[in-house]
């Protein structure tokens, strides 16, 4: 089986066992991409999850969520306690690599790097089951529906940290762009909120040669479009992040009819929770009185989504010094710029302290696009770091 080569630094730091079962896991990888589950439907791939960590000694519980999997490892006297979790859903994208080992489900693929994820805590669980070079306890977390945003607060709420008490928690997420297995960390927020607002304008319709006798909502929501820029322009401090986008317009059928309403659909995000609420706050308040301006009404449906990811400091500068420890500081970037993506593992910081970090996948297409393939090069160095933050911490 071919796999990626890995750069000089990066070879020579991985653990010897991670290396010697790399071909297994490269095709447990693809088979996993082979067999894609959407949110809450990942039967397939815990059950092949719950077999695995059975088989080298682990305590398994099934059915956290559904279909999320926890094993637990105990070793020594030691009475603190790791998470690490991994993420296990796909997404609903048609596949386009053209691989051997694409997408045998229409419409459905890992086009996020679940695949590899799942794959990089199992090459650690193996190597940690092996050596337990640890004293204390090890919770391997997999979660169902992250792309969704419901899989973290559904563990939760079933109790998952009351059931595994850990002393702190980690995760990570690949990332395109980013050279193939260099690590980024990220002190505080590290991925963004994400809200949505639902708008209706309503104006009056009527006949496009008599504007006079309407309130064109089509000329309310182009001006509604141009002042929302405005709220993060001239109401945010320069000095912090947001983003408001519309990214759906609907209104209208015929070029000569004016008609009743038009809907928007608005993407909002932003790392700081203070400009998250000066942004719930501010947005219906400009729709509605531009809306008013121009004779119309404005109804705002304004959803909050996920927190964002709010890794705390002194368990990210632990995990950043294990990296740099085993890596090199020509892989390792302790202060990574932030993404303004989104990811449900907010929740699992909100509860319990920790950390979550990126691995760079290399020059590959984008996450959640049709062409994106997780890098098996990245398998054995992260789950080196895997191992070797478990180790340290567990020590």
């Amino acid at each position: 089986m071919t796999v990626h080569t890995h750069p000089t630094a990066i070879a020579s730091a991985i653990e010897p066992g991670i290396a010697a079962h790399l071909d297994t896991f490269v095709a447990l990888r693809r088979d996993f991409h082979r067999y894609p589950e959407l949110a809450f439907r990942e039967a397939r791939t815990s059950a092949k999850v719950a077999e695995l960590l059975t088989s080298w000694g682990y305590e398994v519980t099934t059915g956290i969520a559904g279909t999320g999997v926890v094993g637990t490892l105990r070793h020594g006297a030691g009475g603190k306690a790791i998470g690490l979790r991994a993420d296990m859903d796909a997404l609903p994208i048609h596949e386009e690599t053209g691989l051997p080992y694409a997408s045998e489900t229409t419409g459905v693929m890992h086009a996020c790097g679940h695949d590899g994820h799942i794959t990089i805590l199992l090459a650690a669980a193996r190597h940690l089951a092996e050596t337990r070079n640890f004293d204390g306890t090890l919770h391997l977390i997999f979660q169902p529906a992250e792309e969704i945003g419901a899989g973290a607060r559904r563990m939760l709420a079933e109790g998952l940290f009351e059931r595994f008490p850990v002393d702190a928690v980690f995760g990570l997420h690949n990332w395109p762009g980013v050279p193939t297995g260099y690590f980024g960390f990220v002190a505080g927020a590290a991925m963004a909120s994400v809200d949505k607002a639902l708008i209706k304008v309503v104006g009056k319709g009527g006949h496009g040669a008599a504007p006079h006798e309407t309130v064109d909502p089509i000329l309310v929501a182009a001006h509604l479009i141009t002042a929302l820029q405005s709220v993060v322009s001239r109401n945010v401090d320069p000095r912090q992040m947001a983003i408001v986008t519309v990214g759906s317009i609907h209104g209208g059928t015929a070029a000569n009819v004016i008609p009743e309403s038009v809907d928007l659909q608005l993407t909002i995000r932003s790392f700081d929770p203070a400009v998250r609420q000066l942004l719930q706050r501010r947005i219906p308040d400009l729709v509605e009185a531009q809306a008013a301006a121009f004779g119309a009404m404005a109804e705002v449906d304004y959803r909050l989504g996920l927190p964002s990811v709010a890794n705390h400091v002194a368990e990210t500068e632990f995990a950043a010094a294990v990296a740099l420890d085993t890596f090199g500081r020509n892989q390792v970037d302790p202060a990574f710029p932030p993404r303004t993506a989104s990811e449900d593992f907010a929740y699992f910081l909100e509860a319990k302290r920790g950390s979550s970090l990126f691995v760079g996948n290399g020059q590959s297409a984008s996450l959640h696009n049709g062409a994106y393939d997780f890098n098996d090069a990245l398998i054995a160095p992260a789950a080196t770091f895997w191992t070797r933050l478990t180790e340290r911490f567990l020590s």
